[in-house]
């Protein structure tokens, strides 16, 4: 049997550790257990709540979602070049995959500016996911009302690999930052608030598999970005938020909700911070209005259904 080793803090997990020191991952272990069980990996997803392959995934598939997901908000066009120093692919595969995906029409070609746009395919995926989740128009409801009120600005976000994706965002603060935050607009995980309340709000056994994939990708910039997570997960155990300053001039405290459909969202207060400001004075008068905010909707989002 092999001893077990707690990882970092209070919100990771234990995992185990071989004879030579040598750490497994969560995935390990449950793979391992996939493979060694007669339970199916479709079984062992329900068991442990994370999904599970044992079998490999297709790679070309991978590929060309890579490049689809290299069009974000603000971007029109990118050439054969642009998409090759984005997604770290060689030029010959990029050219493929795009034909593929002109071809499957998830893609459309500019002859003229010898680029690549997204089709109308991608609107209808996107607004599918919105009529997935119904629940999400009650939600906006009530950030509308709170941020027209209070002038502030409210957004509510989930996330997509290494990103928050804002699903909607409502802008009322007095001071015009950031009014460029719409929905679909993207802002990294680990040094926001929204993508550490988001990280706070998973089961254990999710956000142990965030963190390993990080500690791998960012090995650099890891302990860094681990330190900064830890103190916020800290901070919304003891507080119910967890609170950034990202950029200069704006902070913003965060909570996470779940959905009915079981998904994790994370809503976010941001506000305009001035060098003479306490942040202990703007969290007295804003944490609280985001707190009374999730419990509204989760109070809404609980009520029964009309038939």
């Amino acid at each position: 049997m092999w001893p077990l080793r707690k990882v970092d803090s209070e919100f990771s997990i234990p995992v185990r550790c071989t004879n030579d020191n040598r750490m497994i991952s969560v995935f390990e272990i449950m793979t391992s257990n996939a493979k060694s069980t007669s339970a199916s990996s479709r079984q062992q997803t329900h068991q442990t709540g994370v999904f599970v392959r044992t079998t490999p995934g297709s790679q070309s598939l991978e590929r060309g979602l890579s490049i689809l997901r290299t069009f974000r908000q603000g971007v029109g066009l990118l050439t054969n070049a642009d998409i090759a120093e984005r997604t770290g692919l060689v030029r010959p595969t990029v050219s493929r995959l795009c034909r593929s995906l002109v071809e499957s029409g998830f893609l459309e070609y500019d002859i003229q500016r010898r680029g690549y746009r997204l089709s109308i395919a991608s609107l209808s995926l996107a607004l599918s996911f919105r009529s997935s989740e119904p629940e999400l128009e009650s939600a906006l409801a009530l950030m509308r009302e709170l941020a027209q009120g209070r002038q502030v600005n409210v957004g509510i976000a989930t996330a997509d690999h290494d990103e928050m994706v804002y699903l909607e965002s409502v802008r009322f603060s007095r001071k015009g930052i950031f009014r460029r935050i719409v929905a679909g607009s993207r802002i990294p995980i680990p040094v926001t608030s929204l993508g550490c309340a988001y990280l706070a709000g998973l089961d254990p056994v999710q956000r142990q598999l965030w963190m390993e994939r990080w500690s791998l990708e960012q090995a650099k910039d890891w302990p860094q970005l681990d330190k900064r997570i830890q103190k916020a997960l800290r901070q919304y155990r003891v507080q119910g938020y967890c609170y950034a300053q990202w950029q200069a001039g704006m902070g913003a405290a965060a909570a996470p909700i779940h959905s009915p459909s079981g998904r994790t969202y994370a809503i976010n207060i941001s506000f305009p911070v001035g060098s003479g400001d306490s942040e202990n004075v703007l969290l007295h008068l804003y944490a609280p209005l985001l707190l009374e905010l999730v419990a509204q909707i989760q109070h809404h989002w609980s009520l029964p259904k009309a038939p």
